[in-house]
């Protein structure tokens, strides 16, 4: 077909089969969990099963993938299924497989496979001809390749999309597409099916621009590594070379030597099983060469094989092809019957698919058939390459378009995160500032307290100073008093117990009634010198207990004080059961401290006709108790007065536990336990 159209219409048939099967083109070196699994994936991809075997086998894997945890081995079998699913053009489970897939890698912060992910709907769009959704998600794959500097799949998904431009009509794009992969595996140890693709592509989109030179050029390298061991025998790349050579020479109306390279691509060992497609493609234009060759051998067999075959494939675009092309054989023959039928057919079928470019063919073919109806199909004909022009322009400027949003959202997005940054800079400085701020102010409180306490334990030093103080003023008192006893036993008892003793020895002898009366004038003496002693000792007895007692004098002076100052009844209880003398110093201060600001508390706020005070001893614990029948206050306040927060201060230094209830116009209860040392407890008991 000499017509620029059909040119079109095989380039857009090699670039569908340069799509249908790149997934296979992924090597996986992962296992199977299972041996099941494992083997649904084999039978699933074994080209001598039919459709629904091999169907069958992949929803079998599928069930049993979709239930796996989502790890990376799940996610790997789940691009594993969805390869196959595509492989059977079964669209749509290919697509519901990829968008699990997405979402688990997405919520795995999985890059690489979301990058793939990406790239695997931009080959279902592009299944659908739904080209602008195809770029974009290639375009998307290939922004997060770049990033990720994964030049791998960079250049496959530049392959993709270079092969979706070059079908929307954009070669120029196409082309440069093609060059950036070029760049990218450019000093890499990649394999060679990239390059194969490549070189292949560059060939192709030569021919179109009419640039055969070129054109046999890169076809000539893609033949050179066709037959490189990394690529699987299974894509059959020498025998899809052999094709595009042979088209390119059929485009330059060089048929015998297009023949020559349709034959060898048909020489392939396994075409037909591997590669159906492409061996009824090669048919086709096996027979158009012979055609323009004017050879009869073989004539409309061959066409009608390749026919036959594509039917049971249903490949609409070469049936399409196909039909064309008998009816230009039949045209040539001079059976216009036949030739207007299948260009009619072909008519219809262009127009079933909305294929602007195969219904052009269409036209064009019947406007030669038909010449009284030529002005009619050759208007039509304008329209439709008018609106088709149109709108390749207008795929090309939304492929650019999509790159512009795409980068201009990439740029408000890195523009956003340094924008989040900086926020986060200024609130993680404004938390150290207020993180600052608040030790500085806690330090103040701090110091306040310990300068607080430091002027406490001054008082307290001085109360201890004067409690000695009273201490050795009682104790030189003692030690008079212990001098003056000593004197009356030494001076007084011992001398007449001395002359007692003397007088008796004696009258130790004597028997008379004369010895009888002075035996009993001595012993009323001695009976009076036992009362002197019975005296003193009571005397010494009162004196211990004072000195013992001489804690309980300074509350009870305390008490007196109070009564005598302030109007209100004060009653007073201190058990006698307590031995202050093996209290320690810093509990008895704390606690008379404790009772004074209880009273400046009462005296105060209170306005308590009676204040009862209770000191007594619970156990192994020493319990105060003031009450009082005043105003009361609401206890529940968070915030509490000094001088209750001087009393708990005093009782946590002790080691005890303050209580305080009251409620307005019920008086208040203050209840203070302090703990008995166990080492003044043993002395206790």
């Amino acid at each position: 077909m000499k017509n620029k159209e059909y040119i079109l219409l095989l380039l857009f048939i090699i670039s569908i089969f340069f799509g249908c099967t790149k997934k296979d083109r992924e090597k996986i070196s992962v296992t199977s969990s299972s041996d099941s699994l494992s083997t649904y994936f084999s039978l699933a991809n074994d080209f001598s099963l039919g459709y629904e075997k091999r169907l069958l086998f992949t929803q079998k894997a599928f069930t049993i993938v979709a239930n796996k945890e989502n790890d990376s081995l799940n996610r790997v079998n789940l691009f594993k299924v969805a390869n196959r699913y595509y492989n059977i053009n079964h669209y749509k489970e290919f697509n519901k497989t990829v968008n699990l897939v997405l979402s688990n890698s997405e919520a795995a912060q999985d890059t690489l496979n979301i990058i793939k992910a990406y790239t695997y709907l931009g080959d279902y769009y592009d299944s659908q001809s739904v080209m602008d959704s195809s770029f974009q998600f290639y375009y998307a794959a290939e922004k997060m390749s770049v990033d990720s500097g994964d030049k791998f799949n960079l250049s496959r998904i530049l392959i993709n999309k270079a092969n979706l431009q070059f079908k929307a009509g954009d070669y120029f794009g196409a082309e440069k597409s093609v060059f950036s992969v070029l760049r990218t595996i450019k000093g890499t140890e990649l394999t060679n099916n990239t390059l194969y693709d490549a070189y292949n592509l560059l060939g192709v989109i030569y021919v179109e621009f009419g640039e055969y030179e070129n054109g046999i050029t890169y076809h000539n390298k893609a033949l050179l590594i066709s037959g490189d061991k990394t690529i699987p025998e299974v894509f059959q790349s020498m025998a899809t070379s052999y094709n595009n050579i042979g088209f390119l020479y059929l485009n330059s109306k060089k048929y015998l030597l297009a023949k020559e390279y349709y034959q060898k691509g048909l020489q392939q060992k396994n075409l037909i099983i591997q590669k159906p497609l492409l061996y009824s493609m090669l048919l086709d234009n096996l027979a158009y060469s012979k055609f323009k060759l004017k050879e009869k051998e073989g004539l409309p067999k061959l066409f009608y094989q390749s026919l036959k075959l594509r039917d049971s494939l249903q490949l609409t675009s070469g049936i399409f092809a196909s039909k064309v092309h008998l009816s230009e054989y039949f045209a040539s023959n001079e059976d216009s019957i036949k030739a207007l039928q299948y260009a009619k057919e072909a008519l219809l079928l262009a127009r079933s698919t909305n294929s602007s470019r195969d219904i052009l063919v269409a036209l064009k073919q019947l406007a030669l058939i038909e010449p009284e109806k030529a002005s009619v199909y050759t208007k039509e004909y304008i329209q439709i390459n008018e609106k088709l022009q149109k709108a390749e322009r207008a795929m090309g400027d939304k492929f650019s378009r999509i790159e512009y949003e795409t980068d201009k959202i990439k740029t408000e997005n890195s523009s956003l995160e340094v924008q989040n940054r900086n926020l986060v800079y200024l609130f993680s400085a404004l938390a150290i500032l207020g993180m600052f701020l608040y030790i500085l102010k806690s330090q103040k409180t701090k110091n306040r307290e310990l300068l607080y306490k430091q002027q406490q334990q001054k008082a307290n030093e001085d109360i201890y100073n004067l409690m000695i103080s009273q201490q050795n003023t009682i104790e030189t008192n003692r030690v008079k008093e212990k001098k003056r006893v000593a004197q009356e036993l030494h001076d007084g008892v011992l001398g007449r117990m001395f002359g007692v003793r003397m007088n008796l020895d004696g009258l130790n002898g004597l028997q008379d009634e004369i010895a009888i009366s002075q035996r009993v004038s001595y012993l009323s003496e001695l009976k009076n010198i036992e009362q002197d002693i019975r005296e003193i000792s009571h005397d010494l007895n009162r004196e211990k207990s004072e000195l013992i007692n001489n804690f309980v004098a300074i509350v009870d002076n305390l008490f007196e004080e109070q009564r005598k100052t302030f109007q209100s009844k004060l009653v007073s209880t201190i058990d006698s059961r307590i031995k202050w003398e093996l209290m320690t110093n810093s509990l008895k201060i704390n606690l008379f401290r404790i009772i004074q600001e209880s009273f400046q508390n009462i005296n105060k706020y209170a306005k308590a006709d009676c204040i009862i005070v209770e000191i007594k001893r619970q156990e192994d614990d020493l319990l105060l108790v003031i009450s009082d029948n005043g105003v009361g206050f609401n206890s529940n306040l968070k915030r509490k007065g000094i001088g209750i927060q001087n009393m708990l201060s005093r009782t946590k230094e002790c080691n005890g536990i303050f209580n305080i209830k009251s409620k307005k116009g019920e008086g208040t209860v203050i209840t203070v336990t302090l703990p008995i040392e166990q080492k003044q407890l043993q002395t206790l008991i």
